[in-house]
């Protein structure tokens, strides 16, 4: 079972959702191999985990503006403009039998200003994709935790854990009355 409470959302959503977990190299680590390949393997430490903070404490103000079309602050896009900037990526070409001709992207900075970067890139996408109006927080009690509905219905972050919690309490609320 997951240490994390929610994965598999747009990877900037995970990075916001996982909350203080990352605020030291082993909860950063548990939190990249929860990713499933989907970054840039690191050997982490507290370079890694510093510049990480950095992009997750840039994106939630920023995402926050988004979702209401709100102007972003200009503090939180320094920051992530400094990210993507520290580690500029360039598509690098390489041949495989299995494979044929492939363009991959190719960072030539250090781990720490490459992981930042390729978060700070996935923020960028998610803040300039039409869909991050429908960024939504979920209606579990006391849960904070963002997800971008692929149903229009989708009212809890993971149905299984918050949904169960509303329906039961609903149960209950029934019952009580009776």
């Amino acid at each position: 079972m997951s240490s994390f409470p929610l994965v598999g959302e747009p990877l900037a959503l995970d990075l916001i959702n996982a909350g203080d977990r990352l605020g030291d190299p082993a909860g950063l680590a548990a939190w990249l191999a929860e990713q499933g390949g989907r970054l840039e393997a690191v050997e982490v430490g507290e370079a890694e985990a510093g510049a990480v903070r950095g992009v997750q404490e840039a994106a939630g103000p920023l995402l926050e503006a988004a979702r209401r079309g709100e102007r972003p602050p200009r503090e939180a896009l320094r920051a992530l403009n400094g990210a993507l900037a520290a580690a500029p990526s360039h598509r690098e070409l390489a041949w495989t039998a299995e494979a044929g001709l492939t363009a991959a992207p190719h960072r030539t900075a250090g781990p720490a200003r490459r992981l930042a970067a390729q978060l700070a890139e996935a923020v960028a996408e998610l803040l300039t994709d039409p869909r991050v109006t429908e960024v939504r927080r979920c209606e579990g009690e006391g849960c904070v935790l963002l997800f971008l509905p692929a149903h229009p219905r989708r009212r809890w972050c993971v149905a299984s854990v918050c949904g169960n919690r509303a329906r039961v309490a609903r149960y209950y609320a029934r019952h009580k009355e009776a």
